[in-house]
Order: C-alpha cells, then structure tokens, then sequence
C-alpha cells in the first residue's frame, strides 16, 4: 500500500492573463485605498497651519460681516379650504 500512495504536489494549472490581470488590479486598489486612509489620518496641510497662524480677529471680522446679512423671510403657505361636508 505505501507504494501507492502518491505525495507528490497536485498540479497547479497556470494563471491565465485575466486572472493575473484581476489579482493585480485586487493589489493596487488595496494599496489605493491604505494611502487614502493614511491621508485622513495624518493629515499634512500647510494651507490648513497657515489659516491658524493668521490672528484670530480678522477671523471674526469676517464672520460678523457673514451673519449680518438679511434674514431669509419665511413664507407662510396659505391654509387650503376644507371640502364641506354633504
């Protein structure tokens, strides 16, 4: 019995173009999407540092100016008339 019993390893056919094609395309979206991750997590903005250097009271200005505008005017919808009752 130990004569017939084969250990060799199966055969394994090789992968055809889209296979290889979709394992690779598999590859790049992980490694797209760990970076797009990573960018939320540390973020490196010196636009965003440069905003906070500035003082805060020209901030404040500007959002005094922003507020004071017009007050939207609500519209009341006119009540709809019941139907009599017959």
């Amino acid at each position: 019995m130990s004569a017939e019993l084969d250990l060799s390893p199966p055969e394994v056919p090789e992968p055809t173009f889209l296979e290889s094609l979709l394992r690779y395309g598999l590859f790049l979206g992980a490694i797209f999407q760990l970076i797009c991750i990573l960018a939320i997590i540390i973020p490196t903005s010196k636009g965003h540092e440069q905003e906070e250097a500035e003082p805060a009271e020209g901030k404040a200005v500007e959002h005094i100016k922003k507020s004071k505008g017009p007050a939207p005017q609500i519209r009341q919808k006119p009540k709809k008339e019941s139907k009599k009752k017959r």
